[in-house]
């Protein structure tokens, strides 16, 4: 299902939600569509609406400053994107650098995707005790990044956006 980016009546992102949610919120009119995808229109019965990728709230929503971006294991997956961090093949798990039975945390600097058989080898050793190499080090992602991730763009598709978004959105 297709997520679709919320910004506030200010511009600023603040979540993504599913299609179903979005026109839920277009056709209550608490959100307007800022931007729809090309070839989209979900139509009922009186009504057209184009299938959202941005929506902008009427109204504008105060939200406690967000510093850091919350860990998840889904959102590892993505930010390494889906490819494994020993080989660089597709990655279906997260491991743990320095693993959890030892006293590693479920965080972005500890965790990388992995994929099952490279995980599996590396066990309950450190990378350096199991002799692999990490192809890229992990990164703990801005919150701003990590609701772009979450809606699968690509950089190219990102940059588009960032310019699309009134300067003081993206600043």
């Amino acid at each position: 299902m297709r997520n679709t980016l919320v910004l506030n009546a200010s511009y600023e992102p603040l979540t993504t939600v599913s299609l179903k949610r979005a026109i839920v919120l277009v056709l209550q009119d608490k959100a307007v569509v800022e931007q729809a995808h090309p070839l989209g229109v979900v139509r009922a019965t009186g009504i057209s609406v184009p299938v959202p990728r941005v929506i902008r709230l009427q109204r504008y929503v105060r939200v406690p400053f967000r510093q850091r971006a919350p860990w998840s294991r889904r959102g590892v997956l993505v930010r390494d994107q889906h490819l494994c961090a020993y080989c660089g093949r597709r990655a279906t798990t997260v491991d743990h650098l320095h693993p959890k039975s030892r006293g590693g945390a479920d965080s972005w600097l500890n965790t990388v995707a992995a994929c099952a058989e490279d995980n599996q080898r590396k066990a309950d050793r450190t990378p350096e005790q199991a002799g692999m190499r990490l192809l890229r080090k992990p990164f703990e992602p801005t919150p701003e990044a990590t609701l772009m991730l979450a809606l699968g763009l690509h950089r190219t598709e990102m940059n588009e956006l960032a310019a699309w978004l009134p300067a003081a959105a993206v600043a």
